[in-house]
């Protein structure tokens, strides 16, 4: 029980800005144990960005409160995953062999495709809650299934690449961003059933809310492709980068679904 919670402890450390007990630090061994709980943290940032709109909602319509509650995702994670996004935007649009996007992607600096992808992430990510939040019945258990059913299923969709491709950085220098390379039924197991459990919830409202995955499991297979196609797999920034992807894929799924179940 007590590796257990330092595991957990591990992941939240590693995938969110939340404080932790000072006993913890990015040991490799426990990072990679603590991809079991990547989509639990996913429950946690859904959980506050959901507490956020609701009660901003008290004082503002859901627009304002959307974005506040974006907003408090991106501070609880430290845009963790948006600046993967950004990078490897950065890298695959701006290299054209292996070496020269791992190098992009290693650099720190945004350039101008990482700034774009952003603009256009943020936008669709606003727009499509904004409008599901519109369309839905301000029923609060509901709403709060969608906040951690999106969070949830999108950092499913992203450690998915982490249990069958291959981490392609070789280098001494990937350590300046410890990630996860490694993985045992026991991650795979608790990555499925904390990223699944949200859904199943969300379903005893609406079945048809289980077509979500068809999007996202097409998300996973051609991110996976494309990877392994220009960098023989994949890096932290890739997967931050399908953990976005699947956000904006997961809201747009959930509004279609609502619009014309």
């Amino acid at each position: 029980m007590k590796e257990e919670i330092r595991i957990f402890f591990t992941a939240l450390m590693f995938y969110t800005r939340i404080p932790c007990p000072k006993n913890i630090d990015h040991s490799p061994e426990y990072i990679n144990k603590a991809t079991r709980y990547f989509p639990l943290i996913g429950w946690i940032v859904g959980g506050i960005s959901f507490a956020v709109f609701w009660v901003s909602s008290f004082l503002f319509d859901p627009t304002l409160s959307a974005v506040f509650s974006i907003l408090a995702g991106v501070l609880v994670t430290g845009a963790f995953h948006e600046d993967g996004l950004a990078d490897t935007v950065d890298g695959f649009g701006g290299g054209w062999t292996k070496a020269k996007i791992l190098e992009i992607m290693k650099d720190s600096r945004i350039g101008a495709y990482g700034v774009i992808a952003l603009v256009f992430l943020f936008a669709l990510k606003f727009t499509s809650l904004t409008n599901l939040l519109v369309a839905m019945p301000k029923h609060h258990c509901l709403i709060a299934l969608i906040f951690i059913s999106y969070h949830s299923l999108s950092r499913l969709t992203a450690i998915n690449i982490v249990f069958t491709a291959t981490y392609t950085r070789e280098d001494e220098t990937s350590k300046a961003k410890p990630i996860a390379t490694a993985h045992g039924v026991r991650e795979i197991a608790g990555s499925y059933f904390f990223g699944l459990v949200p859904l199943i919830m969300l379903c005893l409202f609406q079945w048809q809310f289980c077509y979500a995955l068809l999007p996202l499991i097409l998300l996973f297979f051609f991110s996976k492709r494309y990877f392994n196609k220009w960098i023989e797999g994949y890096t932290g920034d890739c997967l931050g980068a399908v953990e976005q992807l699947a956000e904006c894929v997961c809201l747009l799924a959930f509004l279609a679904i609502w619009r014309f179940m």
